[in-house]
């Protein structure tokens, strides 16, 4: 059965139109104003003062950081370096299958809440490489009713041909509307020129997913090991194809983003992880004045890309010192790319409300305050809606995924189980940090 919603306003950050009807399954089958609505027997929303928007995409995130929250470790870093190898690092290696799931699960859902159902991921689990793609993606796709594009981060690290086995499984065996793979890179600095010939030797042109120059300790390290920095080093090993997903880009340089541009690549920036983490802010206006694609994530730190989309504005204004050096119509520019590239990987329509665009949609109560009409939208989403932004409804692929702010209870038995998971993967960690005092007394 068709559902429609009705009296009630579409926007999508490209059109904005008042007491309107969308009526869709799987994808969107008809809009239009309610003086044209005939009703066909249809599961009828009331959409009176509420917004009607596309879904959110997170162009890169990390699943595998689900069960981090409220976990104490011993963490005292002097600088980036100190953060993977003091948390991050510590917990990933810990990661097995069970936990992927659990992680998975909990991340899901948590964006689900916030009107996020496309997920571009970048995993690591050092227990348990070989399946781990596929357990994500069953998770997040099937489980939950996400979209899902998935990645191993292929580091010396871990067992390198696993992980190249498990990246390249992965891509061959998914491609759809809900799940497909790129193949992931850690970063430079964890990676040998042998593990790069490695994966150049079986990438044949397919798109990468890695961290570049999150810190200037990347560069720093790129240029001391072989006299290249990061992307000129990638390059070389003609590792950068179109559709790649370059991750931060906070230090490259001007050549480095020409070598972007060229080969055709995308950046996506993290502006709240990066402030978090004390590494720099990416200079978005370069990256664009480059003509290179530019998309938004969360780095695995927040499922809310609302503010990750306030971020971006508020970040760009403090780094280039100026209100009204970073406009509106260029995160709005952002948030469009950032659907045009899922668009792509999944091959499907997404991020508009418009006829034959899948029905990745959302409903949120707002009324206006001031008046409201197609040149000041986003004005009021911006400073209205995204501050506090919690959808009461929420379709994935036309299925009611969160009805009245609520997920499935069956759903949230499980995630409330993923309680043990995490105190079984804390207790790794814990032994893990008594073994490494013991070996340094």
């Amino acid at each position: 059965m068709k559902t429609a919603i009705i009296h009630t306003t579409l926007y999508d950050y490209h059109t904005y139109r008042q007491d309107q009807y969308i009526v869709f399954d799987d994808v969107i089958f008809e809009t239009g104003p309610m003086t044209d609505f005939v009703d066909q027997g249809y599961q009828i929303i009331d959409g009176h003062d509420r917004f009607v928007m596309p879904t959110f995409v997170s162009g890169h995130t990390h699943i595998y950081s689900a069960l981090a929250r409220g976990m104490s470790v011993n963490f005292n870093p002097r600088d980036f370096m100190g953060i993977l190898e003091d948390l991050w690092w510590k917990m990933d290696k810990e990661i097995d299958l069970d936990i992927t799931k659990a992680c998975a699960l909990v991340s899901a859902i948590d964006h689900l809440k916030c009107g996020v159902t496309t997920l571009i991921d970048h995993h690591a689990s050092g227990k348990a490489i070989t399946g781990t793609l596929n357990v994500l993606s069953d998770t997040v796709t099937k489980i939950v009713g996400l979209r899902g594009a998935f990645c191993f981060e292929t580091s010396d690290r871990f067992d390198v041909q696993l992980a190249i086995d498990e990246n390249m499984s992965f891509m061959e065996t998914h491609q759809s509307k809900t799940s497909c793979g790129l193949f992931g890179m850690h970063a430079s600095i964890s990676l040998s020129d042998q593990t790069l010939e490695a994966i150049q030797n079986v990438l044949k042109g397919r798109p990468i997913h890695i961290h570049v120059a999150e810190s200037d300790m990347d560069e720093k390290d790129a240029i001391k090991r072989t006299g290249m920095r990061v992307i000129k080093r990638l390059d070389s090993f003609k590792l950068i194809n179109p559709g790649s997903i370059i991750a931060h880009a906070i230090h490259v340089d001007d050549e480095e983003l020409e070598i972007i541009k060229k080969r055709q690549a995308i950046i996506a920036v993290n502006v709240t992880s990066n402030m978090n983490n004390g590494v720099g802010l990416p200079d978005i206006r370069r990256f664009k004045a480059h003509g290179i694609p530019v998309i938004i994530g969360n780095d695995g730190l927040n499922p809310s890309m609302a503010m990750e989309a306030l971020n971006v504005l508020y970040a760009s204004h403090h780094l280039l010192r100026g209100p009204t050096a970073f406009q509106h119509e260029t995160l709005k520019d952002m948030i469009e790319t950032t659907y045009q590239v899922a668009s792509k990987m999944f091959k499907t329509k997404l991020g508009r409300l418009e006829k034959g665009y899948a029905a990745d949609l959302l409903v949120i109560p707002y009324v206006p305050p001031t008046p409201i009409d197609g040149t000041n939208a986003f004005g009021h989403v911006f400073y209205g809606l995204f501050h506090a932004f919690r959808p009461e409804h929420v379709f994935a692929g036309g299925v009611h995924r969160v009805k009245d702010y609520t997920v499935d209870d069956t759903l949230m038995i499980q995630y409330q189980e993923s309680v043990r998971s995490a105190m079984i993967l804390w207790d790794r960690i814990r032994k893990g940090e008594t073994h490494e005092h013991d070996n340094n007394l």
